[in-house]
């Protein structure tokens, strides 16, 4: 239990990396939007190859995939919403432009994916390298965007920082229960797990961090999405 928490700390702590990244302020435009691309891709790819693969393959029926899928979509969907409506209740931009939805999506997304985390170590000694790598690339940009938006819509450093690192302790407590509670669960219930994450990623993906990659209008963040995508693909088929 306690190596499965690590493990979900460890893949999480990368959103935290981002965070200091984003306060040196050393990361903007296009350097930004590619890197934001290269963690789209890679996200797409587990999404692909892990946990949509993996949900259809503990389906029974489908059915719960199906389900959990549509789940994370529209509950991702309407939390946005819910924060574009604060956002505008309290006079700030009505586009996300604090980072709160990227934040919603990082937690929407990476508690799933911890919890499964958390499974893959049940009767193995370290989790998918492949998810693991995935998870903690992609994490950087999410995290990036997300922090610089806050700072500079008045959040301070400490509270960024603090924010992230409770999300990555989620993780890893999310892990930590997903391996010791759900180990014997029935597979239309991790299908539901794997396809609910897949279903809040694509959505924070088209919704926020693609828009927010491609806002530069620089080509070269479609070559960054499809090297991030070759590079976690890479690593599913070499395990």
């Amino acid at each position: 239990m306690a190596a499965a928490g690590f493990w979900g700390f460890l893949a999480a702590s990368s959103l935290i990396l981002g965070a200091l990244v984003a306060i040196t302020g050393r990361l903007q435009g296009r350097a930004l939007a590619l890197t934001i691309g290269f963690g789209v891709g890679a996200l797409v790819s587990a999404v692909a190859y892990d946990l949509f693969e993996e949900a259809v393959r503990a389906s029974a029926t489908g059915a719960s995939v199906a389900a959990g899928f549509v789940a994370g979509a529209v509950t991702f969907y309407v939390g946005d919403e819910l924060i574009e409506r604060m956002d505008r209740r309290s006079g700030k931009d009505a586009d996300g432009g604090d980072g709160l939805p990227i934040l919603l999506g990082a937690v929407l997304d990476g508690i799933p994916e911890s919890i499964v985390l958390g499974l893959s170590l049940v009767g193995a000694s370290a989790p998918s390298l492949a998810v693991l790598v995935a998870v903690f690339i992609s994490n950087v940009p999410e995290s990036v965007t997300a922090s610089t938006k806050m700072l500079e819509h008045g959040r301070s450093r400490s509270w960024v920082i603090g924010i992230w690192f409770a999300v990555a302790l989620a993780s890893g407590l999310s892990a930590a229960l997903g391996f010791a509670l759900l180990a014997n669960a029935p597979g239309d219930f991790v299908a539901f797990v794997d396809a609910f994450a897949a279903g809040a990623i694509l959505t924070l993906l088209a919704d926020d961090l693609l828009p927010e990659a491609h806002g530069e209008s620089d080509k070269l963040v479609g070559l960054m999405t499809a090297a991030g995508f070759a590079v976690a693909a890479f690593l599913t088929f070499t395990e």
